[in-house]
């Protein structure tokens, strides 16, 4: 988790299970568009904050730890809601696992304009591992 935050809406989206590579990043239209995600979107101190898990080929699933497994219907759109007043409140603390894949995939991470200050060393295609810091707060 990249911010302490509450879970406020998770969207199962379905699509295609293209492989997500360098080379088909580079040869397949939208490829993180048009393959399986699921979106969780979180209130954070930073504002809103959304993270898109997007499923790949073998992958396939999503798993959360407040959802489990994410499978359904497939080809439905389907929003699950986490409003506090019809349930606990789901906060998960920065640095937390919100999910796993079962092979490894790709999360895109979303915040709103001047929120936080991406690490200078980031380039396209770069490399990052488990637990590399890849921005900071901004400045207020």
């Amino acid at each position: 988790m990249p911010l302490a935050g509450t879970l406020r809406e998770m969207v199962y989206v379905p699509g295609r299970i293209f492989s997500v590579n360098q080379t088909t990043a580079e040869n397949v239209p939208e490829l993180f568009a048009r393959n399986e995600r699921v979106v969780c979107l979180f209130d954070t101190e930073r504002g809103p904050m959304a993270v898109v898990l997007v499923g790949a080929m073998i992958v396939a699933s999503v798993e959360t730890v407040w959802a489990g497994l994410v499978t359904p219907p497939k080809r439905e759109l389907k929003t699950f809601s986490y409003d506090e007043a019809a349930r606990a409140p789901i906060h998960l603390e920065k640095g937390a696992e919100m999910g796993r894949f079962k092979l490894g995939s790709t999360a895109i991470v979303l915040f709103g304009p001047n929120q936080v200050k991406w690490a200078e060393q980031l380039t396209a295609g770069s490399k990052v591992q488990m637990g590399q810091a890849l921005a900071a707060p901004a400045q207020a």
